[in-house]
């Protein structure tokens, strides 16, 4: 299967009540688990991570992330010039970051104290036996970013 990293759209509603953030289209009958990270800076960089079984969704709590997704044409030496897609999510947006299985991901907060929700298909023991890192600064220059 070749399934690309993509956006599931939500939405907003606002009335008299407050507000309701929303992503309708992400069914979580795949996930196992959840956690969250949050970032009291726009300097701190979680990269690279990757998984090749693995799948991974992506939700802004609060504030907003930059979000770099690659898939590495070799686990162990992968080539250095593989270019990222690169996505912005925020609280606003109510978007849903997916990214399958074979994909690594960075991220780095684009407003203080952001905060965003990672649902994941493994188990804290499968995601482990499923964990590879590269270093922070391999497909990208973060501080351009």
């Amino acid at each position: 299967m070749n399934e690309k990293p993509g956006l599931i759209v939500g939405g907003n509603h606002v009335d008299h009540r407050g507000a309701l953030s929303f992503a309708n289209d992400f069914h979580m009958d795949e996930v196992k688990r959840f956690y969250t990270i949050g970032h009291p800076d726009t300097a701190t960089v979680r990269a690279w991570q990757g998984h090749k079984k693995e799948k991974k969704w992506f939700y802004v709590v609060s504030g907003s992330f930059h979000i770099l997704v690659v898939k590495p044409d070799d686990w162990k030496t992968p080539s250095l010039d593989l270019d990222p897609d690169k996505f912005l999510l925020n609280e606003q947006s109510s978007e849903v970051l997916y990214v399958p299985a074979g994909y690594a991901t960075g991220l780095k907060a684009a407003e203080i104290n952001s905060k965003i929700i990672v649902f994941s298909d493994f188990t804290v023991e499968q995601s482990s036996n499923d964990n590879y890192r590269f270093d922070p600064e391999l497909w990208c220059d973060w501080n351009k970013i």
